[in-house]
């Protein structure tokens, strides 16, 4: 259930959106491209109301969604194919979605595995050819719900390293739903749920400053805003804005 969510994600913009399991950032993810609609309210797609039937079609165009696990969005036995799949269903001609095919695996670094059977391929190539799936519809933003959620360390850092570079470099814009503290501190803002309700909105150098309002709501920082925080407890005069390693470390050198 939401509740008195105003919520507006800018043209271009990498937005993360952060809670714990049953907060509702599944929920507010689906009424993105019309999965689920509003029982009350209205959401708008660039300017397209959701509930118009006439319309669902252009909003899924608009906003292409990945999930989970992405065996449940592999439909071909070769991988090239089921990135052409959407294209197809949507009358692209055949010139057009060789073309969009090859971008899209380009896009996302796997282009040496067009031939490749799905099945063969590791957690994260089968999410990185499913992200594939979803930009050779050419949408202006793609919602990711918790796309790294069943993948190991290296499977999770090609998805999101994929995901940034398509925002960088193609302006796509990026919704990314997820419970990876480090995830979320690498998007432009950062939206945290609970209870259906939005309860901080911002940069995540500002919003992780909040440590002790994350933590009643059962969610942690990135380590490194941990580290400081702790330090700051402890009479060092630190800031708790560096989220990289690398800020950290020049952070602590810097009050010391």
């Amino acid at each position: 259930m939401l509740e008195d969510i105003d919520l507006e994600i800018a043209p271009g913009s990498f937005v993360a959106i952060l809670g714990h399991n049953g907060c509702g950032k599944s929920t507010l993810a689906k009424h993105f491209n019309a999965i689920l609609l509003p029982s009350g309210g209205k959401v708008y797609v660039d300017g397209l109301d959701t509930t118009d039937e006439n319309r669902t079609l252009d909003v899924r165009r608009t906003v292409g969604m990945v999930f989970q696990n992405p065996d449940n969005q592999i439909v071909a036995s070769i991988v090239e194919e089921d990135v052409a799949f959407a294209p197809e269903n949507l009358g692209v001609e055949p010139a057009e979605i060789r073309r969009r095919v090859d971008g899209a695996l380009a896009a996302v670094g796997m282009t040496e595995y067009a031939e490749h059977a799905p099945h063969l391929l590791s957690g994260g190539q089968k999410q990185r050819v499913a992200i594939a799936g979803v930009i050779a519809m050419r949408p202006r933003c793609i919602v990711l719900d918790e796309p790294t959620a069943m993948l190991d360390p290296i499977g999770r850092e090609e998805v999101i390293d994929t995901v940034q570079r398509l925002n960088r470099e193609s302006g796509v814009t990026v919704v990314l739903i997820t419970h990876h503290m480090d995830e979320a501190a690498k998007a432009d803002r950062l939206i945290v749920m609970d209870e259906g309700k939005i309860i901080a909105d911002g940069p995540p150098k500002q919003v992780f400053q909040r440590v002790e309002e994350l933590k009643a709501v059962g969610l942690t920082v990135p380590e490194t805003v941990g580290l400081l925080a702790e330090l700051r407890r402890a009479g060092l005069e630190v800031p708790l804005d560096a989220l990289s390693v690398e800020d950290c470390a020049r952070a602590i050198a810097a009050a010391l």
